[in-house]
């Protein structure tokens, strides 16, 4: 009979530290735990709490591992600076959201003294620097080199761009925390970012832990501690794609809406379809993140209505205009507020939820125009084609906590009002209404089979309806 390994895997949110225990033997979720994250004074009373209130339900088990992933205080905060706006610097946006980092600036051409008065004020825990192509433009990315170091920067530096300059570029930060990863963008068109994204990743481990207070609850994991979207990332590729001996769920698009910022994850090919489309722009990653920090629930309950319109989230609530703005001022002072029962809030949430889904997903997905040329109508694609994707995942409290999850979750499939957006044209809608996909990322990088079975058993299953 094989030993029996429970898993305790943690998840320090932003505002809650989820906990969940798993059995991967019988391949099961045993329980699972939240406590609020309490960053503010010592995040471990936070997980002392989440512990305490997991044993109540498992009773004193013992672990024999623990794996982590974190985006509290802030998650990863990342700064990336590139040549050209469409493609280094794309190129360097794409690297940091896939490695799980929230991006909170981005630099194009040459850094000014204005540019290094912003980078401090956003305190990054990680600066991409890139630009040029393998032989390419030297100029820029040494000119910005030179411009971190003046300015004495506390945080470490990546420096991924043109190879001819990289050695340049770091004797001139000498003194600095440096590292050199390949280019990011070593032709034109073409990416190179996975080598960049683990060295993130490590430091991440190295640096970052200390920094947002996590050191002595580091000291129980065994192994790995990551980001958190990256984390969902992990099992979002696991869930679709499937290990050498059990089939994945196919293509999928995951939502993930927060109080403060809104994630979507495709896992798809999402290159054009018919031979009269051309595709323009960097080919983006098969496995991409996106992350909207200005919808969100509840911090960020303003973007989604800039974002919709006030009209339409009228329509959708079906509550008039100085209804929704007395809640909507209410929300802002009380961030903490949930919707209890039948009342204006719920219906102000669904409102909210599906305009959230509805823009997130347009920005997420490429679009489609059409032009002419000597050959005859011709369209050019820009982005992901996601139009033949077939599964949806969801989570975040709004949509977990609804009985109209499926119907918030249809704002993210394609509309004839914006037939330029090639969101999902149909597609069966996975609800995590017990919050385990950055759980499953975490186990799925020594579990994969256990991970990917615990996430077809969960799930809740809503097939696709006209």
């Amino acid at each position: 009979m094989s030993q029996v390994k429970n898993v305790l895997l943690i998840d320090f949110g932003s505002t809650y530290t989820k906990l969940t225990a798993v059995d991967v033997e019988s391949e099961k979720i045993l329980a699972t735990a939240a406590a609020y994250t309490t960053v503010q004074t010592d995040i471990n009373e936070g997980l002392d709490e989440g512990l305490k209130k997991l044993r109540e339900k498992t009773g004193d088990i013992k672990f024999d591992s623990c794996y982590a992933c974190s985006s509290a205080a802030g998650g990863l905060r990342m700064v990336t600076s590139g040549l050209v706006p469409e493609l280094t610097s794309e190129a360097a946006r794409l690297a940091s959201l896939g490695a799980g980092a929230k991006v909170v600036g981005i630099y194009s051409f040459e850094l000014t003294e204005y540019d290094l008065e912003e980078i401090k004020e956003q305190k990054p825990d990680i600066f991409l620097l890139v630009g040029g192509t393998d032989g390419g433009n030297r100029d820029c990315i040494i000119h910005n080199a030179k411009m971190l170091a003046s300015m004495n920067p506390e945080f470490p530096i990546i420096i991924a761009g043109n190879r001819s300059a990289s050695a340049t570029c770091s004797k001139i930060l000498e003194g600095c925390e440096v590292y050199i990863c390949p280019n990011v963008m070593p032709k034109f068109g073409v990416l190179n970012i996975e080598p960049t994204q683990k060295k993130i990743r490590e430091i991440f481990l190295e640096r970052i832990i200390s920094a947002k207070g996590l050191s002595r609850a580091a000291e129980l994991l065994s192994d790995i501690m990551m980001p958190t979207p990256s984390a969902v990332l992990s099992a979002m590729e696991l869930l679709s794609k499937g290990t050498e001996d059990e089939l994945g769920i196919g293509e999928l698009l995951a939502v993930d809406v927060g109080g403060a910022t809104t994630d979507i994850y495709s896992i798809a090919d999402g290159m054009p379809e018919h031979m009269n489309t051309v595709y323009k722009g960097l080919p983006e990653p098969y496995a991409k993140r996106t992350v909207e920090g200005d919808i969100g629930m509840r911090y960020s309950i303003q973007g989604i209505i800039d974002a919709a319109g006030e009209e339409k989230i009228c329509s959708l609530s079906t509550l008039p205009a100085e209804r929704v703005k007395e809640i909507v001022s209410d929300l802002k002072s009380h961030t903490d507020k949930v919707p209890a029962g039948e009342d204006d809030l719920e219906k102000l949430d669904f409102a909210l939820a599906a305009s959230a889904i509805e823009e997130a997903v347009s920005r997420h997905a490429g679009t489609i125009s059409e032009t002419y040329t000597m050959m005859g109508q011709t369209f050019v694609q820009e982005g992901k084609n996601l139009t033949k994707v077939k599964n949806i995942v969801v989570t975040g409290g709004s949509l977990i906590h609804t009985k109209r999850t499926a119907e918030i979750a249809s704002f993210a499939l394609y509309s004839p009002s914006s037939p330029a957006s090639l969101r999902p044209k149909k597609s069966d809608v996975w609800v995590d209404r017990t919050y385990i996909l950055a759980a499953m990322g975490l186990l799925s990088v020594h579990y994969p089979k256990a991970a990917l079975r615990i996430m077809k058993k969960e799930l809740e299953f809503h097939g696709y309806s006209e």
